[in-house]
């Protein structure tokens, strides 16, 4: 009989300490650029050892992200669409949504340069150049938010690429269309944070062949699902992520990733 209620007890344990361990586990739904940078493991191993919320990222283009999120499959998004996130949070989907970071776009292309962008200041103009040109061109086409503002690009310069025979839609992430794009000798748009981590790591013959529009300024938003919304997730565990992120201490830790060559990946804004 002892016996008996010695190996229940061990069981109910077991389950308790299952359930608590899951109840710790946060689930953030990031773009493909915070993670191919590294940003996260360089900034989780000190949130998670201060507050012992694990924190599992699923890196998805931003629109995926954000739908995860209206779905309730995620716990936050961390992404960079700004106006697709206030307008999510207009619809009640999220909350708390706060600016934590920036880095910006940058347009790459072959060192020699086919299109003959080096010089022209406005990304519009490289576009026109390109299209002009008909050099290759890769796009993300993934409902990123690189995409995204690719696409804005393209209508700034009053041109519809999409069907034309040198514009290819790879649908992958950022690092994966970098590849492609070296491979075809194509330009692209990149997030200044991926291509600075992965430029060495992949051996790309690319460089950046326009940089500094103002057009190009990238912000990053983190923003907790509603539990109006989907009551199941985890939005006191979201919220102290949220908190971390835009603290002093999260801000200092985002700071501190660089890459080898002591360039800072991304800018803490947090207000």
């Amino acid at each position: 009989m002892a016996r008996h209620f010695f190996i229940s007890l061990l069981i109910a344990l077991f389950f308790v300490a299952g359930s608590a361990s899951a109840e710790s586990t946060l689930l953030c739904a990031s773009t493909t650029s915070t993670e191919n940078s590294g940003l996260f493991g360089h900034i989780l191993p000190s949130f998670e050892k201060k507050t012992g919320i694990k924190v599992r990222v699923v890196a998805r283009g931003t629109g995926a992200a954000i739908e995860m999120g209206k779905r309730g499959d995620a716990d936050m998004v961390f992404v960079h669409a700004k106006e697709q996130e206030v307008q999510a949070v207009k619809e009640g989907y999220f909350v708390n949504r706060r600016d934590v970071m920036y880095n910006d776009f940058v347009l790459l292309g072959p060192a020699s340069d086919p299109a003959k962008i080096n010089g022209v200041k406005s990304a519009a103009d490289a576009l026109k150049k390109i299209a002009g040109s008909s050099t290759p061109f890769v796009s993300r086409g993934d409902a990123s938010g690189t995409h995204t503002k690719e696409l804005s690009l393209w209508k700034k310069a009053g041109i519809e690429p999409k069907g034309q025979k040198w514009y290819l839609e790879a649908g992958q992430g950022m690092e994966k269309t970098q590849r492609i794009a070296n491979e075809k000798r194509a330009y692209t748009l990149s997030d200044r944070g991926t291509w600075l981590a992965t430029k060495d790591k992949d051996t790309l013959d690319m460089v950046i062949v326009l940089e500094g529009d103002p057009v190009l300024f990238n912000q990053y938003g983190v923003m907790a699902v509603s539990p109006e919304k989907h009551p199941h997730v985890k939005y006191k565990e979201a919220m102290e992520f949220i908190d971390w992120l835009v603290s002093r201490e999260g801000q200092h830790a985002i700071a501190s990733f660089r890459d080898k060559n002591g360039n800072a990946l991304f800018i803490p804004n947090a207000k």
